[in-house]
């Protein structure tokens, strides 16, 4: 099996291992116990030391005055790998840290593996075999921050060459080289933090194992799972998920593959999709079997338990008659969400114009969401702001104010900040009531930049996505490409938005621990995947989109405003005929609203006199709007557990009050009906339903069968070093059976299972036997450490092991287990060699 951190050891004592709290990622080390029983530690740098496991379980098995002594005598009696296998200070192993170990008992190898490299060692000899790379070509280039690096001697070349006398520049230029310089220096930390294993190098390993028909298998950061073969050839990889795989567990014909954004997918050993389903709102850590479920450990620190035939008939029916009962666990709970835009033009807002825009309609409002846009300017500040991007970094004292002065307003209302999100010009907050808090959860944001590039983000969206009364919620603040030509680009700035805005975290979960199914599409039918933003239970869309009025002139768009004929206005907006034409903001609508256009005004002028009479004469325009799409297929659809989320406009109107920007601020008033689940009611339900369903119960029961199998013999006598083949039949005409062979530790060590002796080979010692197909197991006495049959004398010419070989079904934990003995003498062979 392959390890994340700590792996209890297969022979001997067994070790336990907890967490308390919140379940972190991936440790400093790795450890594993080999078939042989030997304990392979791997840690920072690439330090790979081995303790003895007989010397373990002797030390283990002595009186408790002595204990204490051994163990200190085994825990210094290490073998160190890096020194062993190096040469005059050359050492051919990356010099990474060592973040799983696997053991391939079959073939007595152990993989080490670094984010992007691998290293084969024979298990037995502690010889090292083979060093690759994730794409499976031999590696000679070990040192990954080597003296030649050019990523480092780009950098010193970048910041301190000296520099040329050049010419006067223009401002645009300045600012040209101004962000190539920040961007550059940026990218080249980003680069250097990637290699140095800091960095999110999307091809890194998470994930390691080993299948039941002797396959290795790996995970990566992004998202694709590896075929490998046991001699450390690469045979193919496949993508079924974009997010980061974080685990991956083998048990029977199947692959549970584990992800960072909490989703499992089910793989048959052929790499093909069989399912999968959204299981957890964080990432899935670990896995392991129990009874006939499968068990996930998320980050959050909760588990949950999935049918081990799931995806099958049986989640079908259950899930069928659990639906029929979902009034008994659904409740609708009422909510309202005040959600306010405001493009502050760089200033900060008076006390007076903030109360006025952020006055509560109704005192029954719970959740407020404030975006801003151009909170700050300017060539340098946003060429600071991608850098900081680049690095994980967000924020301005202007964004610090302007969270401060709203909080300050919405304290007095009892309401807390839950999360904030800033990218250069863009904020976005959300305020819940105190008594609201407690059904809030999974808080999560993202940004994506539109302007220069695609880098630059005076332009761009920031997203803040959470979960309330466990429906997915998203809110995201757009500032689209300004001036009356450019719809194009502002439509293309929303499908860039759209399709590349991503979070960490996944917008839904499963109503229940128990059936699994499909939950969730992440996928199209070309198999790529579909926008995060898609997959809410809700979205709102919100801020300065800068969508003008068309084909109308200065003097009649002046003229109407002046008789506030604003209905009439309407029919020249440039965002309405954009979405009639399903050219933006496709499957989105927005309530109906009588205010005047927020854009332009001059600053500090009331009224709708206040408009721009400048030489250039901006014609009046909706430029600030709020638009949303809830669960709803049709409008006629109520609100249940297959539409969580239904949610109608109540009030929509604009804060001509505030005079401190060209624009004027926004509010749109949400009422949302929201379909809750009662766990507890639905588990109630759900265990009434797998004790009465006959049908459901039978296909259950079916599955825990296991195939009849036949061992050939009991008792194994090795000659020399002749092999002896060990026949395990699968009489089943229909089911596959999974056979794993392991040796039975003495009674004395408390243990069930033990590594095979140091002097027998087994292979295979795990694999599948097709329907009505035999499996041939080969046993040889092996030549290790030194001591070979001809060196066996006086008391040591007879050895002996006892063997227990498990069989079980395909999805199955029941087992069978089959003793053989075996045992190895010195001598001319009495018995020919045979095959039973």
């Amino acid at each position: 099996m392959g390890t994340r951190g700590i792996a209890a050891p297969e022979r001997g004592q067994i070790e336990m291992w907890g967490r308390r709290g919140r379940v972190g990622g991936a440790e400093r080390g790795s450890r594993e116990r080999i078939g042989l029983g030997d304990l392979w530690s791997g840690s920072e740098g690439g330090i790979i030391k081995v303790w003895n496991g007989e010397a373990i379980e002797k030390s283990l098995a002595l009186e408790r005055e002595e204990k204490c002594k051994a163990s200190l005598l085994v825990e210094r009696s290490f073998i160190d790998l890096w020194t062993m296998v190096s040469d005059g200070g050359a050492c051919p192993l990356p010099s990474v840290d060592v973040k799983l170990l696997l053991s391939d008992n079959s073939r007595s190898k152990v993989w080490s593996a670094g984010y992007l490299s691998f290293a084969l060692w024979d298990s037995r000899t502690k010889e090292l075999l083979k060093v690759v790379n994730v794409d499976g070509q031999v590696d000679t280039r070990f040192d990954v921050l080597s003296a030649q690096d050019p990523y480092g001697y780009e950098t010193k070349q970048n910041l301190f060459s000296s520099p040329k006398k050049e010419k006067a520049r223009s401002p645009v230029n300045f600012f040209q080289r101004s962000r190539n310089a920040l961007m550059g220096a940026a990218d080249a930390v980003r680069r250097v933090a990637a290699k140095a294993g800091f960095g999110d190098d999307t091809r890194r390993t998470e994930a390691l194992v080993m299948s039941m028909d002797g396959m290795i298998w790996t995970g990566s950061a992004n998202g694709s799972v590896a075929q490998w073969d046991g001699s450390g050839n690469r045979l193919q990889e496949f993508q079924h998920h974009s997010s980061s795989v974080q685990s991956i567990f083998n048990f029977g014909t199947r692959l549970w593959v584990g992800y960072m954004d909490g989703n499992i997918q089910l793989l048959d050993l052929d790499g093909n999709l069989l399912g999968g389903w959204i299981a957890h709102s964080s990432p899935i850590l670990s896995m392991a079997v129990g009874s006939s479920y499968i068990f996930t450990l998320a980050g959050h620190g909760g588990v949950r338990g999935w049918n081990l035939s799931s995806p099958g008939p049986a989640d079908s029916i259950l899930r069928s008659e659990l639906t029929e009962k979902e009034t008994s666990y659904k409740n609708i709970e009422y909510m309202k969400v005040l959600v306010c835009s405001w493009n502050v033009g760089q200033e900060k807002a008076s006390y007076e114009s903030l109360r006025a825009w952020l006055k509560f309609p109704t005192q029954e409002v719970g959740v407020v969401v404030v975006g801003l846009q151009e909170v700050e300017m300017g060539a340098g500040f946003l060429a600071m702001s991608a850098a900081k991007e680049t690095v994980g970094l967000e924020g301005s004292p202007n964004g610090e104010w302007w969270l401060d002065a709203i909080g300050q307003i919405l304290k007095g209302h009892s309401f807390e900040r839950v999360g904030s999100r800033q990218m250069a010009g863009l904020l976005t907050a959300v305020w819940v009531r105190t008594n609201l808090k407690h059904f809030v959860s999974d808080i999560d944001n993202a940004a994506v930049a539109c302007g220069l590039g695609r880098a630059i983000g005076n332009k761009g969206a920031v997203g803040l996505r959470m979960r309330i009364h466990d429906r997915s919620i998203c809110f995201v603040n757009c500032h689209f490409a300004a001036h009356m030509e450019a719809v194009s680009r502002r439509n293309e700035d929303f499908d860039h938005v759209f399709r590349t805005m991503t979070f960490a975290t996944p917008s839904s979960g499963l109503l229940t621990t128990s059936i699994s199914g499909s939950a969730g599409q992440l996928f199209q039918a070309n198999g790529s995947r579909m926008p995060e933003l898609s997959d809410t239970d809700m979205i709102v869309f919100l801020g300065d989109f800068n969508y003008r009025l068309y084909d109308i002139s200065y003097e009649e768009a002046m003229g109407l405003v002046s008789r506030r004929r604003f209905d009439w206005l309407r029919k020249n907006d440039q965002l309405r005929a954009e979405m009639r034409s399903g050219r933006v903001f496709q499957g989105l609508r927005e309530g109906d609203f009588q205010f005047p256009p927020t854009y332009k005004f001059e600053k500090h002028k009331a009224g709708l006199s206040g408009y721009d009479c400048s030489e250039k004469k901006r014609i009046p325009a909706w430029c600030d709007r709020v638009l949303y799409r809830d669960s709803r297929a049709s409008s006629g659809t109520e609100c249940s557990l297959d539409c969580p989320v239904v949610c109608s406009v109540s009030l929509y109107d604009s804060c001509m009050e505030a005079t401190d920007s060209d624009h004027k601020p926004v509010k749109c008033l949400f009422n949302l009906d929201v379909a809750r689940v009662d766990k507890q009611t639905m588990r109630q339900k759900y265990g009434e339903i797998m004790s009465s369903n006959k049908k459901g119960l039978h296909l259950l029961q079916g599955l825990k069968a296991f195939p009849e199998a036949n061992v050939s013999t009991n008792d194994i006598i090795l000659q020399d070093q002749t092999p002896y083949v060990l026949k395990l039949q699968n009489r089943s005409p229909e089911d596959r059976a999974c056979f794993e062979i392991t040796g039975q530790a003495p009674s004395s060590s408390g243990s069930d299972s033990a590594g095979f002796p140091t002097w027998l080979k087994v292979s295979p010692a795990a694999g599948i036997i097709c329907p009505g197909q035999t499996v041939e197991v080969t046993l040889q006495h092996g030549d290790l450490r030194g001591t070979s049959w001809n060196n066996l004398s006086g008391a040591n010419q007879e050895k002996a092991a006892q063997l227990s070989v498990k069989i079980t079904g395909a999805c199955s934990t029941v087992a069978k287990c089959y003793g053989v003995r075996v045992q190895c003498q010195k001598g001319r062979s009495t018995f020919p060699f045979k095959r039973f």
